[in-house]
């Protein structure tokens, strides 16, 4: 029996386990996620101690430890040294950020796609690639990394982003995503670490969701990195690596300073982290910028995708790995990929060699930036974050409004946004806010219709 007694104790979670079923972990791991699909436990909700909840129930501590554990790593729970477990923030909100939908009347500023306006400029060319005579070598198996010949393109076109590699070094992914799930499984096992700013990448999420990998959100003040607390969850959490787009972050467009970066990449080498670098928006940046990839290059895997920048449909971005993690990360591409498809490597590769690829990349900026002015305009009695060239914007709600409800506000009235639940990790807090992806809209005047209503819901 309780060594405690709790008949007027207040605890905010008291499960039934009287009709449970062995293994009794599972069920009431079962039995949480029920309470929290259910509405009985809310995000935020703070769980009962687990040798409390152990008393409680008069089990082993051991059996509720396993049953927070299959929680935690389904990410509806946040466990954290020293401050106790709670229910995540994202627990009833999708991290599925391209959603299909038959209803084809919104004003889509939700899911973050690029200006498709110069695909017509993509189709030409690829005419021009399919006459060539040896085409047929494309079409062929070839060796995981990519062909020497791409990656030697490559390696000159990282050099825009400051990435000095050689091509022994570079390895072709089937874009950002692709090459995330490449370096998760080929370098990080089930149960590790790995921080993150407390608002990210929903993809990486799902991802680190379906392989067992923990996300710790990274420590703030005044919504910057804590140095000095990360240096503590280093060492707290066990932390194996750090996952970051330093260059407009995505969803709240900071971009850190090169103190900022020099401060994060001292402490990655002191703590032995491996660091993944998302540099999928760098050609926004708004100066010349230093990755922290290349303060930290032995610890470093680097990610540069052209997805955003050139063309979403052909799926190739670019990995820089260091020498020692060479061998496992193409094994994984051989696991997961076998190959990625030379025949849009190429395509991608002559149109950097070619010119077009600058082409793309001017006209989209000035499409952007032209955006931008009339978002300034629309919005200007409001905080929103992000530079002229920002593909997306972060908006700041008024704070007694939810931003969540703010998001359904906008889907009734026609207007899809993402609020800022879809992108916390774990319990994180944060203002209400919403993402609007602006190069989304197909057409300026769908863009003004889009911010006149939600100017209106403020």
């Amino acid at each position: 029996m309780p060594v405690n007694s709790f008949e007027n104790y207040p605890m905010s979670w008291k499960p039934d386990i009287t009709s449970m079923t062995p293994p009794l972990y599972k069920s009431l791991a079962s039995a949480l996620e029920e309470d929290i699909s259910n509405g009985i436990l809310k995000p935020g909700d703070k769980l009962p101690p687990q040798r409390e909840l152990a008393d409680f129930l008069d089990i082993n501590l051991s059996t509720i430890t396993r049953a927070f554990k299959i929680c935690e790593l389904k990410g509806l729970i946040s466990g954290h040294t020293g401050r106790g477990t709670y229910i995540s923030s994202d627990v009833h909100i999708s991290s599925k950020l391209l959603c299909s939908d038959s209803n084809n009347s919104y004003i889509d500023m939700g899911a973050a796609y690029p200006i498709y306006e110069q695909n017509k400029y993509i189709i030409e060319f690829m005419k021009k690639i399919l006459k060539k005579t040896n085409i047929d070598n494309l079409l062929k198996y070839a060796e995981p990394c990519g062909l020497l010949s791409h990656r030697i393109i490559a390696q000159k076109y990282l050099k825009n982003f400051n990435i000095n590699t050689c091509p022994e070094n570079i390895m072709i992914s089937s874009g950002s995503q692709n090459a995330l799930a490449i370096i998760l499984t080929s370098l990080f096992n089930p149960g590790d670490k790995i921080a993150t700013d407390h608002l990210t990448y929903p993809a990486l999420k799902t991802l680190a969701n379906a392989l067992g990998i923990r996300l710790i959100p990274l420590p703030l003040v005044k919504d910057k990195i804590d140095f000095k607390a990360f240096d503590s969850l280093c060492k707290n959490e066990n932390l194996k690596g750090i996952y970051l787009i330093p260059e407009l972050n995505n969803p709240t467009t900071h971009s850190m300073t090169l103190n900022e970066k020099k401060n994060i990449a001292h402490l990655i080498k002191e703590n032995n982290l491996i660091f993944i670098e998302d540099g999928i928006y760098s050609f926004v940046a708004e100066h010349d910028s230093m990755p922290i990839a290349s303060l930290i290059p032995e610890q470093s895997l680097y990610i540069c995708s052209v997805s955003k920048s050139l063309c979403a449909g052909l799926r190739i971005g670019f990995m820089v790995i260091p020498d020692k993690f060479k061998v496992k990360v193409e094994e994984g591409i051989y696991n997961i990929n076998l190959v990625t498809s030379p025949f849009n490597a190429e395509i991608v590769c002559q149109m950097i060699e070619s010119g077009l690829a600058n082409k793309i990349l001017k006209e989209r900026k000035e499409m952007t930036l032209k955006r931008n002015e009339i978002v300034d305009e629309i919005l200007r009695d409001n905080i929103i974050l992000g530079n002229k060239y920002s593909p997306f914007r972060w908006l700041n709600l008024p704070e007694n409004m939810d931003s969540q409800v703010f998001e359904n506000a906008a889907k009734i009235k026609g207007v899809k946004v993402y609020c800022a639940s879809r992108f916390a990790v774990g319990n994180s807090n944060f203002a209400p806010a919403v993402r609007l992806s602006i190069c989304s809209p197909k057409n300026i005047s769908e863009l003004k219709k889009g911010l006149h209503i939600l100017n209106t819901l403020l």
